[in-house]
Order: structure tokens, then C-alpha cells, then sequence
């Protein structure tokens, strides 16, 4: 018991996903693909504003 309120959390995400029209920066998604690391905006030794985030996880794979 209490999946049906999970459940009815991810089929409402899912839902907005679906239908909803977003936009898309093509352009920034051709960058990304093609591995051009320069203009994806954030570099290996940019400060992160992501508490978790540490040096050490690039390591944990």
C-alpha cells in the first residue's frame, strides 16, 4: 500500500512530458552530442553551486 499516490505523481508527470510543447535549443543539443566540450558552458574546474557535488565524482564510476 501507498504506491497510488506515487503512482499517480509519475502519471501526471508523464502526462505534462507528453503533451506539453516545449522548446528546444537544437543548436545546444547538437554541441552536446558532438562532444565540444568548450561550448557546453560548464568546464571541469568551474566552481558547481550543487552542495553534494565534490571533486571526487568524476572517480565514482
Amino acid at each position: 500500500m501507498g504506491r497510488g499516490r506515487a503512482k499517480a505523481k509519475q502519471t501526471k508527470v508523464a502526462r505534462e512530458l507528453k503533451y506539453s510543447s516545449h522548446n528546444t535549443d537544437f543548436d545546444a543539443l547538437q554541441r552536446e552530442l558532438s562532444g565540444d566540450r568548450s561550448a557546453v558552458g560548464k568546464h571541469d574546474h568551474e566552481q558547481s553551486d550543487d552542495p553534494y557535488d565534490d571533486e571526487y565524482d568524476d572517480y565514482r564510476r
